[in-house]
């Protein structure tokens, strides 16, 4: 088993306390191509007792971390955003479609990291129409966590599915 990102060092440009951040969104990355590596079409939308999808969780790892990281930067969704996500659990794209999408919203999710300066971690967030309050290092933290969560149910869903061994 390959190390993984944390144990590699600090990432170039990236703050060391939002590093943990940075590395979970690699690591992610990671296990979306180790994953994508022993999963067919044919498994990719089935859903074993009823549990969700590779499918579904590859493309809400995408997506979950799109609007959360949107959260983060102080904006509001799209509506693009919301109807994307009223249709994640949708059975439709490829493996490699969405893998690509997934990653291409990481590496979205890693340069605002970069980018985001350690002055304004503290700085409130408010989320969705509720306006729940957060703040910028609270979503980004929610976003690494939760794309992982999801990364790991994809994981366990292909195990259950004979995708990949344990």
């Amino acid at each position: 088993m390959p190390t993984e990102a944390w144990q590699r060092g600090p990432l170039p440009d990236v703050d060391p306390l939002l590093m943990p951040v940075a590395h979970s969104f690699v690591q992610v990355k990671e296990d979306l191509d180790r994953l994508a590596a022993g999963v067919s079409e044919d498994q990719l939308w089935q859903r074993p007792n009823g549990a969700a999808s590779i499918g579904f969780h590859i493309r809400h790892i995408g997506g979950s971390t799109d609007r959360l990281l949107t959260y983060a930067r102080g904006d509001v969704l799209t509506p693009e955003q919301i109807a994307a996500a009223r249709a994640e659990g949708e059975p439709t794209g490829s493996l490699r479609a969405l893998v690509s999408e997934a990653h291409a919203a990481l590496d979205r999710a890693l340069a605002q990291v970069r980018a985001t300066s350690t002055d304004t971690i503290l700085t409130e967030r408010l989320i969705g129409r509720a306006k729940l309050p957060s703040t910028t290092l609270g979503l980004l933290v929610h976003a690494a966590e939760h794309a992982t969560r999801h990364a790991g149910q994809a994981t366990t869903t292909a195990i259950v599915l004979g995708c990949v061994k344990s």
